[in-house]
């Protein structure tokens, strides 16, 4: 945190720059960012954002982006999708995710322009916003996300494979797919020799966390991935995928 400037940080708090890294997202001053972008806020707005500002970071968006939808209109909320600020585009994902009269279809097909943000932080807010809502029906999730693991744009591609993570990055793990990661490869077979580097961490990423509990299944997959599509995008994705399963088939970190 030491490490962003003061005038940086001014600037995130004013809504008038976007976080180069994590350590930037982390440090924002949510109350002020709000008083910022929403200056005639309601009060009982700017004390749900004031209130959710020590709390974890998912925890934190998640407020404000429930906040934001019990007290904006319709035309309020959608000016911040395309917000200057990452921050305020990652509540509006929140806050469409907190929508609990839109179906999985359509939480999925709004949030695309932001599955394909050019910034990274967008890119991670909107897969973490919209998981909760399509873990509630898992079989219907990979069925809506694998047609876009064909989609011609890489980061959408590759929230096609983040959003359903077995063990996720900040996000509550997915028991079901732990167990039975079979289940999840419509979402990766697709993509088993992407061109993208970005979208082959995710796979590999998406086999790793299954590794840990289904250190057979995953050595399996890899194998047969490379005897079919021995090439050097499925080889670096296997690498990857493989990187803490013991040559028993065992996992260092096996867990339930």
């Amino acid at each position: 945190m030491a490490d962003v400037t003061a005038e940086h940080l001014a600037a995130l708090n004013a809504g008038a720059a976007e976080a180069r890294t994590l350590t930037e997202a982390l440090a924002i001053d949510h109350a002020a960012l709000l008083a910022a972008t929403l200056p005639d806020a309601d009060p009982a707005l700017r004390s749900a954002v004031a209130d959710a500002q020590p709390l974890g970071i998912l925890k934190r968006m998640a407020a404000i982006g429930a906040a934001l939808e019990t007290h904006l209109t319709a035309r309020e909320l959608a000016a911040l999708s395309e917000h200057r600020s990452d921050t305020v585009r990652g509540w509006w994902c929140f806050a469409i995710a907190a929508r609990r009269d839109t179906s999985h279809a359509e939480l999925v097909a709004a949030a695309l322009p932001r599955v394909d943000d050019a910034l990274f932080t967008v890119r991670e807010w909107v897969w973490m916003a919209l998981r909760p809502r399509l873990v509630e029906d898992l079989g219907g999730a990979i069925e809506l996300l694998t047609p876009l693991t064909v989609d011609a744009r890489p980061n959408v591609r590759r929230f096609a494979s983040e959003a359903l993570r077995p063990r996720g990055v900040w996000a509550t793990h997915i028991a079901l797919l732990k167990r039975h990661p079979e289940l999840g490869e419509p979402l990766l077979e697709p993509l088993r020799a992407d061109p993208e580097p970005y979208v082959q961490d995710s796979v590999a990423n998406w086999i790793n966390d299954a590794s840990k509990t289904a250190p057979d299944w995953a050595r399996s997959l890899c194998g047969r991935w490379l005897a079919e599509s021995d090439v050097p995008e499925t080889r670096r994705i296997v690498s990857r995928a493989l990187r803490t399963v013991g040559a028993s088939g065992t996992h260092a970190d096996a867990k339930p």
